[in-house]
C-alpha cells in the first residue's frame, strides 16, 4: 500500500476472553507478547516502514475504553502489563509508540509522566516518538509535559491550548522543543522523506 507508518503491533494482554481487541493482541503471557511483538517490529522496520507499538498501557477492555480506569499494583503493572512493551523496546527499537485512552490508577496514560518519560524513556531507553490514540482528553498541557509528542489527529483548538499554556508558563518552551524534535527525527526516518525505496521482495 506504499505506507510509511504502520499503527501496530498491539501488545496488550488478553486479560479477559471477551476483550474486543484480542484479535490483535498476542497473548495472556507478557513474555510471548514481547517476543512476538519484537519480531514483528524488526520485520516491518527492515523494509523501512515505521512500526508503532500500542496501546500503552493496560488497555484491558473495549467497553468504555476511553474512560476506564485500570487499577493495579506497581508489581502487576511491571510484571504483566508493561513487560511485553519493555521486551519489544529493548529488542527491536520501534520508531513509535501509541498511548492508550484509559487511565492507570486514576491518571490518563497520555498525561502520565511516570509512564511516558520515567519508565518508557529513562528506564527502557526508548528514543522514538510517542503519539496519542485517535482522540484525547482535556488537559493538553499535561499531554505535552508528559512527553507525549504527537496529538492525533490534532486540531486548531489543541494548538491554541498549547500556545496559551506556553505563554502562561504551564508548558516550558524546552518541553515543546523536545517533543517537536522527536517528531522531526521520526519524519526523517520515514521512506517518503528520506528517499529510501520500499523492499517488497
Amino acid at each position: 500500500n506504499n505506507i510509511g507508518v504502520w499503527l501496530a503491533p498491539a501488545l496488550n494482554i488478553h486479560r479477559h476472553p471477551l476483550c474486543g481487541r484480542n484479535f490483535e493482541y498476542y497473548s495472556e503471557d507478557p513474555f510471548i507478547t514481547g517476543k512476538i511483538g519484537a519480531a514483528t517490529v524488526e520485520g516491518v522496520q527492515s523494509v523501512n516502514i515505521a512500526a508503532t507499538i500500542k496501546h500503552f498501557a493496560c488497555n484491558n477492555k473495549e467497553t468504555n475504553r476511553k474512560n476506564s480506569d485500570s487499577r493495579l499494583s506497581e508489581r502487576a503493572l511491571r510484571e504483566i502489563y508493561l513487560k511485553g512493551f519493555e521486551i519489544a523496546i529493548r529488542e527491536s527499537d520501534p520508531w513509535a509508540l501509541m498511548t492508550s485512552y484509559n487511565s492507570v490508577n486514576g491518571k490518563f496514560t497520555q498525561q502520565n509522566y511516570d509512564l511516558v518519560t520515567t519508565v518508557l524513556r529513562d528506564e527502557w531507553g526508548f528514543d522514538g516518538m510517542v503519539m496519542t490514540d485517535w482522540g484525547f482528553k482535556e488537559g493538553t498541557p499535561y499531554i505535552v509535559k508528559s512527553g507525549n509528542d504527537l496529538l492525533q489527529p490534532g486540531n486548531q483548538t489543541e494548538m491554541e491550548r498549547i500556545l496559551a499554556a506556553a505563554k502562561d508558563g504551564t508548558i516550558k518552551m524546552e518541553e515543546i522543543d523536545r517533543n517537536v524534535t522527536r517528531i522531526l527525527e521520526y519524519v526523517v526516518k520515514t521512506p517518503r522523506f528520506n528517499g529510501k525505496s520500499y523492499n517488497h521482495d
